[in-house]
């Protein structure tokens, strides 16, 4: 492709970006997410019968519940929302944000008894195992709700996915002159126009926990394409990393970036939505990652029941109607997606079982994530 043909291409991106930006503020909304029937107050039959001891425990603690988490306040709007109109003694929810560090903060409040946290919500595979395979970290709760889910539901012991976000790919559809259906596409495309995608093409930071673990699921725990390394090899001398998926939407749909991928479900649907055509996500049909956002209740919480309902609640069929509202993807039979938004069972119905990768939560020596990160890093982009 000529210089002046891919400065037309990045002149259209900006003039598309500033389109949507246009677009957006006159207004235009995405369709809303159907009513959540919830009953107030009121538990499934099949919960126990002194079930109620832990109400009316919660309604003893003050009516705060105290959340660590990466998970954005977008995400949580619905589900905080409609958890309080369950149970409207629960005024206060303080979600902290929180990072890799907070599995230490945790572990050095519980060696005081100065825990600060009820419940810890997070993706970071490698850390949620680490820290739940340490004696007394977690409340030993069992949620009743654990036997009407599928059995991927448990992550470990006393810690339970609120969702399964898929990662995947995105591309800017004013420089990419064709659909792209998986990283094999994209690794043709680039194949098939030469020095169009050199640098142009962003991934997700495997020195960080979280991009660490999607690398390696994508390349070690992917039945869909066992020589997925060989994807990698392709791709990473034309990718520059970045450390979250916020960042890399961002940067293509500035046509910084041409196209990305390892990208979060929870922030390319949204984003796709809102471009106005401009961004286009896709769920790779060559292995779809699914990431556990795991949750459960720290050991010594100062709100324990409140922590109980909370996870019972997005546990449960209402629960994960909200999860879903909120642009997550929820897993439990019977409950439908938001507009836009495919739950487990769509993403089966899909691509197929076969091509859903749900990742591992297990802990790794020091010795093997740095031999795959130094393989990952040693092929990236200059």
């Amino acid at each position: 492709m000529s210089e002046r043909t891919r400065w037309s291409r990045w002149m259209g991106a900006v003039a598309a970006v500033a389109m949507v930006i246009t677009s957006a503020a006159c207004g235009s909304e995405a369709p809303a997410a159907p009513p959540n029937p919830i009953a107030v107050g009121k538990v499934p039959d099949y919960y126990p019968a002194d079930y109620q001891k832990i109400i009316e425990g919660s309604k003893a603690e003050g009516g705060e519940l105290v959340i660590s988490s990466g998970t954005a306040k977008e995400n949580w709007a619905p589900i905080f929302r409609d958890f309080q109109k369950k149970y409207p003694w629960v005024t206060s929810i303080l979600a902290k944000e929180s990072g890799e560090e907070i599995y230490q903060q945790l572990l050095s409040q519980l060696a005081t008894d100065s825990v600060q946290t009820d419940l810890l919500v997070a993706s970071s595979t490698q850390g949620w195992a680490d820290f739940a395979g340490r004696e007394d970290s977690l409340d030993p709760y069992e949620s009743p709700e654990a036997g009407e889910l599928p059995e991927f539901a448990e992550l470990l012991p006393h810690v339970y996915a609120m969702s399964l976000d898929p990662m995947g790919l995105a591309y800017n559809t004013a420089l990419v002159g064709q659909e792209l259906s998986g990283l094999g596409d994209l690794a043709d495309y680039a194949a098939e126009h030469p020095g169009e995608l050199d640098g142009k093409v962003v991934v997700r930071d495997a020195a960080t926990a979280f991009g660490f673990t999607v690398a390696r699921a994508w390349t070690e725990s992917n039945p869909k394409n066992p020589n997925a390394w060989s994807t990698f090899e392709k791709l990473l001398p034309l990718s520059r990393a970045e450390t979250s998926s916020g960042t890399q939407i961002e940067k293509i749909l500035a046509g910084e970036y041409v196209a990305g991928f390892l990208i979060s479900s929870a922030v390319g649907y949204g984003q796709e939505e809102k471009s106005g055509g401009l961004l286009k996500f896709v769920l790779p049909d060559d292995g779809t990652l699914l990431i556990g956002r795991g949750v459960g209740i720290v050991n010594k919480a100062p709100h324990p029941n409140t922590a109980r309902l909370f996870l019972d609640f997005v546990l449960s069929a209402e629960g994960q109607r909200a999860v879903a509202e909120g642009g997550l993807t929820a897993f439990r039979d019977g409950v439908k997606g938001a507009p836009g938004l495919p739950t487990y069972q769509d993403l089966v119905q899909r691509l197929g079982r076969d091509a859903l990768v749900i990742v591992p939560f297990e802990t790794l020596s020091d010795a093997d994530v740095d031999k795959f990160r130094a393989r990952f890093d040693g092929l990236l982009h200059g």
